[in-house]
């Protein structure tokens, strides 16, 4: 995939894909809302852009392990996420970033924009993992990248589970703030 010159304007392929993105959470009746900003990398990058942007603001790991299965996890962004201790509750091998072209296939994002959204370009047979932090779910919106990191989207808790089945995979929720993190129940739908 080539990637389009920064003096050329948008890349036509993520305004296509950011559409299909809103016609599907539109077509679910999920509202979200949207706000752009210059891209940012690092969740300290984030912070310090914000301002007062309401709700849980969240990171999101995309994971493989030593047998090539793929992880996507989704914490609030201040939460420590132990890889070796997260072993058990995803029922993984070692654990470690997945590349920036696995990242691409899979999801279809790039490095500093992963994010839960991008699952609407993932494979649901894949056998991808999406574990939700769970305390993260206690938060109303929470805040992810729209498959760039030029621009932030609010979405309720509840919409978020119900887009993630839509897109064919089934949530874990993972109590992130357990030792050692351990799987727990998702809350009930809306």
């Amino acid at each position: 995939m080539t990637e389009a010159a920064p003096d050329s304007g948008p890349d036509p392929r993520l305004a296509a894909a950011r559409q299909r993105l809103w016609d599907r959470l539109e077509a679910l009746g999920i509202a979200t809302r949207t706000v752009d900003h210059p891209p940012v990398f690092t969740v300290a990058e984030s912070q310090a852009m914000r301002g007062s942007l309401p709700g849980g603001h969240c990171k999101s790991l995309f994971l493989r392990d030593k047998k090539g299965r793929q992880f996507l996890v989704v914490a609030l962004e201040d939460r420590p996420v132990d890889l070796k201790a997260l072993r058990g509750a995803l029922g993984a091998g070692n654990l470690s970033f997945a590349s920036a072209e696995r990242l691409m296939a899979t999801l279809g994002v790039a490095p500093g924009s992963v994010t839960p959204f991008g699952l609407i370009n993932a494979d649901p047979h894949s056998g991808l993992v999406v574990a939700l932090d769970r305390g993260m779910l206690d938060h109303d919106p929470l805040n992810y990248h729209p498959l760039s990191n030029d621009a932030t989207t609010a979405i309720a808790p509840g919409d978020l589970v119900r887009f993630v089945r839509a897109c064919g995979f089934e949530p874990l929720a993972v109590d992130l703030a357990a030792d050692p993190p351990r799987p727990v129940p998702l809350p009930a739908p809306d």
